[in-house]
């Protein structure tokens, strides 16, 4: 049994060597998220403010839970660093124009064509060439970070909500919205072109870097950016046309 895990006190000296041991758990969560960040934004700064969520974690984990110390450490640590980087107005206005544009076209194909959208019929709506539709898809990137795609990662063997949630979200009215958001991401998901399923799975189920992806879809880095960004936008235009927007999607 873990040392830390037979007893809810922890000395010092354990605090300490708990902390050292989960920093690279640390750089390598901050380092997933900034890779789909602006340049302008510095890894060491996610860094430091995921080492303050470790740090939290340590000091707050209740093994009573039955979870893992990893496992809550992770959920900490990228909800310091998202909610750091909410605070922050760190994308441009013209960025966040363009992704509410994406979504709107994308709503309004799909509207029209009772299905999915094509990338070609997307950039029709959006009276763009292909070419530019990417060129928007790659300066857009860093704009999907909110609850989305943290509701998409906590999947069936990592709900930590049920674990570690405060007590309002363990009422079965937040239950029961929490099971319909699931639901209605399943058949959001399942509407989606092969590919884009493929980048969302491999990248959020599998944890590979988008580089990895790449290399299995054999296609360069930046289309793989592309089909992240227009795969999430996809399911935030589908869910606002079904989620009331009062409930945080």
């Amino acid at each position: 049994m873990h040392p830390y895990q037979a007893t809810e006190m922890v000395t010092a000296e354990e605090r300490e060597r708990l902390i050292l041991e989960h920093l690279p758990q640390v750089r390598l969560i901050a380092k997933r998220i900034h890779e789909r960040l602006p340049e302008s934004v510095n890894l060491e700064d996610l860094i430091s403010t995921g080492i303050i969520g470790l740090i939290s974690a340590i000091d707050r984990f209740d093994p009573g839970h039955n979870v893992k110390l990893k496992t809550y450490a992770e959920y900490k640590i990228r909800g310091a660093i998202l909610d750091s980087l909410r605070g922050l107005d760190w994308a441009p206005r013209q960025q966040r124009k363009r992704t509410k544009q994406i979504e709107s076209a994308i709503s309004a194909a799909e509207q029209r064509l009772h299905r999915m959208p094509t990338e070609e019929e997307i950039a029709a709506e959006l009276n763009l060439s292909v070419s530019e539709y990417h060129e928007w898809l790659v300066e857009v990137q860093g704009i999907n970070l909110g609850s989305l795609e943290s509701a998409w990662r906590e999947d069936d063997g990592r709900d930590l909500l049920r674990y570690v949630a405060d007590s309002e979200d363990q009422w079965p009215s937040r239950l029961l919205e929490r099971s319909e958001l699931e639901r209605l991401l399943a058949e959001a998901i399942e509407k989606m072109p092969r590919v884009e399923r493929l980048v969302l799975s491999l990248y959020y189920k599998e944890e590979l870097t988008l580089r990895e992806i790449a290399k299995v879809i054999k296609v360069h880095e930046s289309r793989v950016s592309q089909l992240k960004s227009q795969a999430i936008m996809r399911l935030r235009a589908y869910l606002k046309k079904r989620w009331p927007c009062d409930r945080g999607i």
